[in-house]
């Protein structure tokens, strides 16, 4: 008879612990040209050091060699969702984190405002990084004036500063589309492209309301048009509680990855303030879940931005939190990033990236800190991200051995 040997699923059992997940959304980087040391080795953390010298670490890749990740891949990878396996478009993620009630089917995609010179030319990806109360009049604009294309239901939302999603509800919509947003500036956005026959359609329908909304938005500035990716129709996942028997509290500031707790199954606690306010979040409602998402956004947007000071300081501010976190006494304590945003590139790459693994059972020893260069000595080595969330459920006894 056959059996399900899908791992760690087949081998799952029940335990009374917790485990605290922090991811330092973009951690990894590369060395200073002056200093040779990366954001995350120049920067002062003295808590996240004494941690990885008592510690299980290493590095991880996201999905596989050379493989430059998105967001959405690159989290579902670390909570055991192997991301060629599990592949989900960023639209769906956003639209899920600010709550919209998506239905199978349902095409949703991430839309950044950007700001496009009077040839067409994307000279800001980002339209200066508008303030969330700027990005909600521009969304509520598009809203009231793009008219809708005939037999599809239209919704706009903000998502958090330049960030957007677009959904679309209809028969037969397809998300075999290709981005517009070129990724550099200097260049005209990208027409809507089908990737497959089947999709032409629906890439007429998109693109006839991104023209609609670039003439709506013709006079705005800076945000005076849209680039759009991550394009994808929604599907229902296995949660993590029906996966690995465990019940899951996200807590994050940025909508795209309450998104992706959504799509999980997990709770979402309510948007902190701040950093400091998520990680008293935790605390807070720390016996309401086994398993908490914590994240944490500005490595990243200051990696994006290409400040590699700033970087350094995020980094700073999130060891400062770290005692809190220690004092909950999790019985697993997970500290890694869901991809590298190296300062010198200003967008993700596909260097592996730093990961703690802290509890009882860590062999420890090691002599340096919490930094690419020590976690390539580790005992973890370089691992799938996907095998991360196994060892953490390991760690915490809820994995029974396999076989007699």
């Amino acid at each position: 008879m056959a059996m399900d040997t899908r791992f760690p699923d087949a081998v799952v059992q029940v335990a009374d612990t917790r485990i605290v997940f922090v991811v330092m959304d973009g951690v990894g980087g590369l060395p200073h040209a002056d200093t040779g040391r990366t954001e995350l080795e120049s920067a002062r953390t003295p808590h996240l050091d004494e941690l990885a010298r008592a510690a299980a670490i290493g590095l991880h890749r996201p999905v596989a060699v050379g493989i430059t990740p998105g967001s959405g891949p690159a989290h579902l990878a670390l909570f055991g969702y192997d991301p060629r396996e599990w592949l989900i478009g960023r639209g769906v993620l956003s639209a899920l984190g600010v709550g919209f009630p998506l239905r199978p089917g349902d095409l949703a995609a991430r839309l950044n405002l950007a700001t496009v010179d009077e040839a067409g030319n994307v000279t800001d990806r980002r339209a200066g990084r508008p303030s969330d109360e700027e990005g909600r009049r521009v969304v509520a604009l598009l809203a009231d004036s793009v008219a809708t294309p005939e037999g599809l239901e239209l919704h706009w939302r903000a998502e958090k500063e330049h960030r957007a999603v677009m959904i679309l509800r209809g028969e037969g919509l397809s998300d075999a589309l290709d981005d517009t947003d070129p990724q550099e500036t200097g260049v005209p956005p990208h027409p809507v492209r089908a990737l497959v026959p089947e999709a032409e359609p629906t890439a007429r329908a998109v693109q006839e309301v991104l023209d609609r909304a670039r003439e709506v938005l013709r006079q705005e500035r800076p945000a005076n048009a849209l680039l759009a990716r991550g394009f994808a129709c929604f599907e229902r996942y296995p949660s993590m509680r029906e996966r690995f028997g465990i019940s899951c509290l996200a807590t994050a500031r940025y909508p795209m990855y309450q998104g992706v707790g959504r799509l999980l199954g997990m709770d979402v606690a309510e948007t902190p303030a701040s950093d400091a306010d998520a990680v008293r979040t935790v605390a807070a409602r720390y016996e309401d879940a086994d398993f908490h998402f914590l994240h944490f956004k500005y490595p990243d947007s200051r990696g994006e931005d290409g400040d590699f000071d700033a970087k350094v300081a995020a980094i700073e501010t999130i060891d400062a939190l770290v005692p809190e976190l220690v004092a909950l006494e999790p019985d697993v304590l997970v500290v890694t990033g869901d991809h590298s945003t190296p300062s010198r590139m200003r967008v993700h790459s596909w260097h592996p990236v730093p990961l703690l693994i802290a509890s009882p059972f860590c062999r420890g020893g090691n002599t340096g800190g919490f930094g690419e260069r020590d976690c390539l000595g580790g005992e973890l080595g370089i691992l799938a991200a996907a095998d991360i969330l196994p060892l953490a459920l390991a760690h915490a006894d809820r994995l029974e051995k396999y076989g007699a």
